[in-house]
């Protein structure tokens, strides 16, 4: 849900020892970045403190990605239990916090999505006020507005204002406009577009999960395009990262690139992959907060007509 940046992430940490420590974590596919709550793991010499019951949870965790679909979505529901099992002190939030930033890769299903909302709102509850819950309580706020996880946090104000902040994201989304240039310079702006159905990806080439999802945006623009879909994707990276990429994988749908970010940033795009579809009118019927299977793009597209 919230793959950001990795390489800056791991440039900004505070010491080299921390640094070094998130990028053996990442050795073994575990995507620590994803959830900022793991910083509440590091101890004051830049060490993780794991208790035994943890680390082959943390361990299940890191090989997520590496699955297949079926077996990953058995074993993101039994994590999901085993954390809800832990004692609240420790690092409980954290591990369900990575958790609930994978399980939303994806389609794993309601029954599962439950299972990790449940585990993370019960460490949230246990630890607050003591800790610094706020990234969990977005997690959670996502859970309920995106993949209409039922969340039984109605009574805690920083729930709501976590409920309320993506609110306002969404109006400023809905109203967003931007003009960017494509690989071949071609400038496309998206009000341009009204009469065409806009999928709005936004990607990066160090990003495993949205990788993952770009040979189904290749297959939907080579279906839906004579229908009227326009697909935009758009990196923040360096052209010379992005062109290779492209090309080796012959994408042909246009790929825009945002230097600086400008773009991402007024669409709250913090975290990749993100999808946002524009009907024929213009209005913003449908968005994806993670990967999306070929299943998910379709009932996206289906929001704004095309079948």
């Amino acid at each position: 849900m919230r793959v950001v940046a990795a390489g800056r992430s791991i440039e900004g940490a505070t010491n080299m020892a921390k640094a070094n420590e998130v990028k053996q974590l990442l050795a073994f596919g575990m995507v620590l970045i994803c959830a900022p709550a793991w910083s509440t793991l590091f101890g004051q010499q830049g060490k993780i403190v794991l208790s035994e019951r943890e680390k082959p949870i943390l361990e299940q965790i890191g090989k997520l990605r590496g699955m297949p679909d079926d077996e990953r979505i058995r074993t993101e529901r039994r994590l999901a239990v085993e954390i809800r099992q832990l004692p609240a002190e420790g690092n409980k939030e954290a591990l369900a916090d990575s958790l609930a930033h994978l399980v939303t890769e994806g389609d794993p299903g309601r029954e599962t999505l439950q299972e990790v909302a449940t585990t993370l709102a019960l460490a949230v509850r246990e630890k607050a006020p003591a800790g610094d819950a706020d990234e969990a309580y977005a997690t959670l706020a996502e859970f309920a507005r995106y993949e209409h996880v039922r969340v039984d946090m109605a009574d805690d104000p920083r729930f709501a204002a976590a409920m309320a902040k993506l609110e306002a994201e969404d109006r400023g989304r809905e109203t967003a406009d931007f003009t960017l240039a494509d690989l071949n310079g071609k400038n496309w702006r998206l009000k341009d577009l009204r009469g065409s159905v806009v999928l709005v990806n936004f990607w990066a080439t160090w990003c495993p999960p949205c990788r993952k999802e770009m040979p189904d945006l290749e297959t939907l623009y080579q279906r839906f395009g004579p229908k009227g879909l326009v697909v935009l994707a758009i990196s923040d990276e360096e052209e010379g990262k992005v062109r290779p990429y492209i090309a080796e994988h012959h994408f042909s749908y246009p790929t825009l690139l945002d230097p600086g970010r400008k773009v991402s940033e007024l669409f709250y795009a913090d975290g990749i992959p993100k999808s946002f579809v524009f009907n024929r009118e213009g209005k913003m019927v449908a968005q994806g907060m993670d990967m999306r299977t070929m299943k998910q793009f379709l009932e996206m597209l289906g929001s704004a007509g095309l079948e």
